[in-house]
C-alpha cells in the first residue's frame, strides 16, 4: 500500500453511535433522522444492531439512505447485552454512545453528555431520566425498587442506572466484558474497572410505536445479577475468602446442631426441634450449593470465551457499512 492509498482511507470516526433493536419496526428511520440532526458538525459512525427481529424493523433500517449508517443484523435474539457488545466490539470512534431504539431518548442530549465526557477527562457519563415518561407499576416501580436495591448493595451514588443513554470512552467500553442480561448493570461494571464516571439529566419521551419488552418479571433477574457482581466485586481475587468462611461457618453450625440434637435426644424421645433443625439444615446447604453453582458456571462461562477469544455473538451480514461523515 502506497502513501497516497493510506492518505485516502477514511480516519476513524470520532464518536461511533450503537443503537440495538428488537422488533422496533417504525422507530428506526424516525430516530436515525433525529440522530442526524444531532450530530452536525460532529465526525460519527451510527452501528444499528438488529437483535433477531421478527418484524420489519431489518427492512426498514436497510431502506434508509444514510451514509453513516452500519447495521449488524446477528444470527439469532441473544439479548440486549450482547447486542450492546456486538456493536461496541463493531464501533471504530475514540468515544461510543448507546442509546435506546424506542425513540424515548433523546439524540440531542449526545452533544452535552460528549461535551461533558471529553472536558472533564471522565470514562462514563449517563443519562438520568429525571422525568421519566413511562408507566408507573410496570416501568417505573419495578426500576426504582432495582435502583435502590443496587445503590445499597454496590455504594454507587447515581439515582439511575437504567437509562439507555450513555457516553463512554471507547477503551473503557470495549472492556465491559457484557455477558448475561448484564447491561442492567453498565455503571457497576465501570466501578468494577474503576472508571470516572457522572450523570446528568437528560430528557425522556413517552412511547408513541411499538411497546416495551421489560416488566416485572425483571426484577427477580436483576436480584440474581446483582449476586454475581457483588461476588466479582468483592470476592473475585480471593474466593476462598467467601466460601471458605462461609464453609467453617456452617461447619460449626453443624457441630453445634449434632449436640443440641444429641441431648434432646437424651432429655426426651419427642423431637421435633431436631427434625425441623434438619429440615433447615438442608434447605440452606442446597441454597448455597446452587448459588455457588450459578458463580462457577458464570465464570467458566468467562473463561471460555476470554481465553480463546471466542465472541459470545455471531453477525450474520453487515448491511451497507457506513461512509464516515462530519
Amino acid at each position: 500500500m502506497t502513501d497516497l492509498d493510506v492518505m485516502t482511507l477514511p480516519l476513524p470516526p470520532y464518536v461511533s453511535i450503537v443503537v440495538c433493536v428488537y422488533n422496533e419496526a417504525g422507530n428506526s428511520a424516525p430516530l436515525v433522522e433525529q440522530i442526524c440532526r444531532a450530530m452536525q458538525g460532529i465526525h460519527y459512525e451510527l452501528i444499528y444492531v438488529n437483535d433477531g427481529s421478527t418484524d420489519e424493523t431489518l427492512a426498514e433500517l436497510r431502506a434508509i439512505p444514510d451514509p453513516a449508517l452500519s447495521v449488524l443484523d446477528l444470527q439469532t435474539n441473544y439479548g440486549q447485552s450482547l447486542a450492546l457488545a456486538a456493536g461496541i466490539d463493531a464501533a471504530r470512534g475514540r468515544y461510543i454512545v448507546t442509546l435506546d431504539g424506542d425513540q424515548q431518548n433523546d439524540p440531542a442530549d449526545i452533544r452535552r453528555l460528549l461535551t461533558h465526557c471529553d472536558v472533564n477527562d471522565l470514562d462514563i457519563v449517563a443519562g438520568w431520566r429525571a422525568n421519566r415518561q413511562d408507566g408507573y407499576l410496570l416501568r417505573k416501580l419495578p426500576s426504582r425498587l432495582a435502583n435502590v436495591l443496587i445503590r445499597w448493595a454496590t455504594g454507587l451514588p447515581f439515582r439511575d442506572l437504567g437509562c439507555g443513554l450513555k457516553v463512554f470512552r471507547a477503551d473503557v467500553a470495549k472492556n465491559l466484558n457484557l455477558y448475561g442480561e448484564l447491561h442492567r448493570f453498565i455503571l457497576v461494571l465501570g466501578q468494577l474497572e474503576g472508571a470516572r464516571m457522572a450523570q446528568l439529566p437528560v430528557n425522556h419521551r413517552p412511547r408513541r410505536i411499538g411497546q416495551s419488552k421489560y416488566g416485572l418479571s425483571r426484577t427477580l433477574r436483576v436480584v440474581s445479577d446483582l449476586m454475581l457482581l457483588l461476588f466479582l466485586k468483592k470476592y473475585l481475587r480471593k474466593p476462598m475468602h467467601m466460601f471458605g468462611t462461609t464453609g467453617v461457618l456452617l461447619l460449626a453450625a453443624g457441630v453445634l446442631a449434632f449436640f443440641c440434637a444429641l441431648v434432646a435426644k437424651i432429655i426426651t424421645p419427642v423431637e421435633p426441634f431436631g427434625s425441623a433443625l434438619i429440615a433447615s439444615l438442608v434447605l440452606i446447604v442446597g441454597g448455597l450449593q446452587l448459588v455457588a453453582f450459578g458463580i462457577t458456571s458464570e465464570l467458566q462461562v468467562r473463561t471460555y470465551f476470554e481465553s480463546q477469544g471466542k465472541k459470545p455473538f455471531r453477525i450474520r451480514h453487515v448491511y451497507n457499512p457506513g461512509i464516515l461523515v462530519s
